[in-house]
């Protein structure tokens, strides 16, 4: 059974943004991280040009706007550097509750995504763990949800009120290739799509950050 943890509001703007604490300290999600391929596809940080909504899978359920973001290290440095900082800051503020979950399940290794349901109707009910990701032919659903914003439990949204998560996955999910992302009856198959700009957001940053030790 999934345990959901109350935590207080973490607002996901570049303006009440902590710093992401010292340089020695490596992000979460690159410890975290057991992909093989997961070192050639970092680059450094600080040269992006992303925004969130550029790599956001987006779906559209009856009285609801669901948005999932992935916290893969190697994507979120291609954000532009304050998204990058305010990701970045989401799971190191969360260290502690991640490395407990991460213990209660046996030390395997996650894939973190940053989750937020947004109200389009004035009374809106819904299952946040309804929430399937399908990578390599296999489905995943969240083996433990850490909350970002009081009234989370409740399962409902009003109508404009945003609902957020960091959603913790098993790791095999595979940002690398392309997904499907499914709610209710909903389903988006876009990732395929995003990882192109991916790609060419990648090589840019290498020629950016390239030229800037030139």
């Amino acid at each position: 059974m999934i345990r959901v943890l109350t935590l207080p509001v973490i607002l996901l703007s570049a303006a009440g943004c902590a710093s992401a604490g010292p340089a020695e300290n490596a992000p979460l999600s690159t410890e975290l991280s057991n992909k093989p391929d997961s070192a050639a596809n970092m680059v450094p940080p600080g040269f992006g040009s992303l925004r969130q909504d550029e790599i956001a899978i987006r779906l559209e359920a009856p009285g609801l706007v669901l948005r999932a973001v992935p916290l893969d290290e190697g994507i979120i440095r291609l954000l532009t550097p304050d998204s990058y900082r305010v990701l970045r800051e989401l799971q190191e503020s969360n260290r502690p509750r991640i490395a407990d979950i991460l213990r209660r399940n046996g030390g395997r290794q996650p894939a973190l995504w940053y989750v937020s349901f947004y109200g389009l109707d004035p009374d809106t009910r819904y299952s946040p763990l309804d929430l399937v990701i399908t990578s390599g032919g296999r489905d995943f659903r969240a083996i433990d949800v850490i909350p970002l914003s009081a009234g989370w439990g409740e399962q409902r949204l009003r109508q404009r009120e945003t609902q957020s998560a960091i959603y913790i996955f098993d790791g095999e999910i595979d940002t690398d290739h392309p997904l499907t992302v499914r709610f209710l009856n909903e389903r988006d198959e876009s990732w395929e799509q995003t990882l192109q700009r991916i790609e060419r957001e990648r090589a840019l940053v290498r020629a950016r950050a390239g030229r800037a030790e030139k």
